[in-house]
């Protein structure tokens, strides 16, 4: 499919979608919105495609919503329509891995983006921030939420409250992001670590990424018999077979999915 608002590649099996809104910072639109699920709708039948990136341009990752859309919206269009909440039910339930690229400012809805994600590689010129106090709102797709578990109680209520940003390394130090890299690597780093991922068998891949995400909403007790269950569970599949016996052959695996 082509798109206004991405730009949709696949290399190898890493599917890739940059955020192509300049003129904007990436301002998530409506149009984006759509164009952004409909591109990881695709990535999700290929079978090909393993690992996902999304990545913003040089001036931007995402400066958070499209404002002039949103200025003159009353609640009740707020509820029923559809902007850009769908967005983040997507990305937060995606069943593949998917990384991040965030290669300039982060903001608002942006941010909320960017954490919706598995992992996140940022440029050492990197802004993260909610900035939604300014503008009367507050954050609304999941920043009051994933931020406070990434960053803390305090730290969260400061961005929130105070539009405090976080540069790229505080942002690693506090766990926001996994790592920190030059400008102008960001983008391929971000592939590198999903090309990574997608060697692995995509079986575990997805069972290992349900279990983490359970661990923000289970107690430790429940935590670990989830886990242990898709442990078990994993010694059905074709792969972990085939990963073992690798193993003690001292070859690479090839892993199907299976």
């Amino acid at each position: 499919m082509s798109y206004e608002t991405v730009l949709v590649a696949k290399e190898g099996r890493v599917g890739v979608i940059t955020l192509n809104r300049p003129q904007a910072l990436n301002a998530l639109s409506t149009k984006m919105v759509s164009e952004l699920i409909s591109a990881l709708d695709a990535f999700e039948k290929d079978e090909e495609v393993r690992a996902v990136v999304i990545a913003g341009n040089d001036r931007a990752f995402s400066a958070g919503a499209d404002i002039k859309e949103m200025a003159d919206m009353t609640a009740v269009q707020m509820v029923m329509g559809e902007h850009f909440f769908p967005l983040w039910d997507k990305v937060g339930h995606y069943p593949k891995p998917t990384v991040g690229a965030i290669t300039s400012f982060a903001l608002g809805g942006g941010l909320e983006l960017a954490m919706s994600l598995d992992i996140l590689v940022a440029s050492e010129t990197a802004q993260l921030g909610q900035p939604e106090i300014n503008i009367g709102v507050i954050p609304g797709g999941g920043g009051t939420q994933r931020l406070t578990r990434a960053v803390g109680k305090s730290k969260a209520m400061e961005m929130i409250l105070s539009d405090r940003r976080l540069g790229a390394e505080e942002a690693k130090t506090l766990g926001l992001v996994s790592r920190v890299v030059p400008k102008e690597a960001c983008v391929e780093e971000a592939k590198k670590v999903a090309a990574e991922i997608a060697t692995k068998s995509p079986v575990a891949v997805k069972l290992a990424k349900m279990a983490v995400n359970k661990a923000f909403e289970m107690g430790l007790s429940d935590g670990l018999d989830f886990e242990r269950e898709l442990f078990y569970m994993l010694f059905a599949s074709e792969d972990a077979k085939e990963g073992m016996h690798a193993f003690m052959e001292k070859r690479k695996p090839d892993f199907k999915g299976k």
